[in-house]
């Protein structure tokens, strides 16, 4: 069994803004190369980013740039499995080779979030973040430090393996079947409880190129629950494209503002583009 366990850390709100990546290779369930290193994004550094990770300008400033980086990135990830904990790491990859226009990497994606809701029910429909999961199996980490999480991510998949019985490639074929196969399809939620992201309480904002009747169906049917004002259940906030570049980011929606204000209280709240949502939505299976 090999696998590798990637994360990424972003810059600002735009997932192709990349600052740090970190991998780590797994052979036999033990930890056999790891690799990790600071990526000069080529774009702003938004204060919430840099409080969430610490990753600001200065640490980046000679750091290589994607493309610096390509061959080895492929080493690592072409023809192998590669693990992630939601599916936020896959789109940003995919969102930066993309503004670099380089191939993607050759890779079978697999969510270890997907994983542990269905090994763990206590986790099954909300509370299946990184660090609590992390908590639940006794493993220590430093959160928010890219070869941190990846190996975080890579440790939950060997204690589901483990738990489970199921080898890597059933669990690849698993997290495609409903979380609990006696439940069916015949639960009315707000979101799909099925749906990947369930649990997540999803906001709108600004100018959308879709209509936002269209974007809260697309939310829905991945799991989240869609609401109009940011709260402190919000957990994502969608942004327009457009709002997201004005003044690299200094002029703001009141719901962007409010959802600010709720991180730097403390509030678990991933703000993404438009664009971004789309690429969420568009890989899941």
């Amino acid at each position: 069994m090999y696998f590798v366990a990637i994360d990424v850390e972003t810059a600002n709100s735009d997932m192709s803004s990349i600052c740090q990546i970190g991998l780590a290779c797994y052979e036999n369930e033990t930890l056999c190369k790891e690799w990790v290193s600071y990526i000069n994004p080529q774009d702003y550094f938004d204060g919430i980013n840099i409080s969430i990770h610490g990753i600001d300008e200065d640490m980046v400033r000679n750091a290589p740039i994607l493309t610096a980086i390509l061959g080895n990135l492929y080493n690592f990830l072409d023809n192998k499995i590669a693990v992630c904990h939601t599916h936020f790491d896959r789109v940003a990859i995919r969102q930066a080779f993309d503004k670099y226009k380089v191939r993607q990497p050759e890779c079978i994606w697999l969510d270890t979030a997907r994983v542990a809701r269905r090994v763990w029910e206590e986790f099954a429909w909300c509370g299946y973040g990184l660090a609590n999961i992390c908590d639940k199996i006794g493993y220590k980490f430093k959160h928010h430090d890219a070869l941190e999480d990846a190996k975080a991510a890579g440790t939950i998949l060997l204690k589901a393996i483990s738990i489970s019985g199921l080898d890597i490639e059933g669990w690849i074929k698993r997290v495609k079947q409903p979380i609990d196969d006696k439940l069916g399809h015949a639960i009315t939620r707000e979101g799909n409880p099925e749906g990947p992201f369930y649990g997540e309480v999803i906001v709108f904002t600004g100018v959308l190129q879709i209509p936002r009747k269209q974007a809260a169906d697309m939310a829905a049917k991945i799991g989240c629950q869609v609401n109009d004002n940011v709260t402190k259940d919000t957990t994502i906030l969608v942004v327009g494209d457009q709002d997201v570049k004005k003044l690299a980011g200094n002029i703001k929606s009141s719901k962007h503002r409010k959802a600010e204000d709720l991180i730097a209280k403390g509030h678990k709240i991933r703000i993404l583009r438009e664009s971004d949502f789309k690429e969420l939505f568009s890989l899941v299976d």
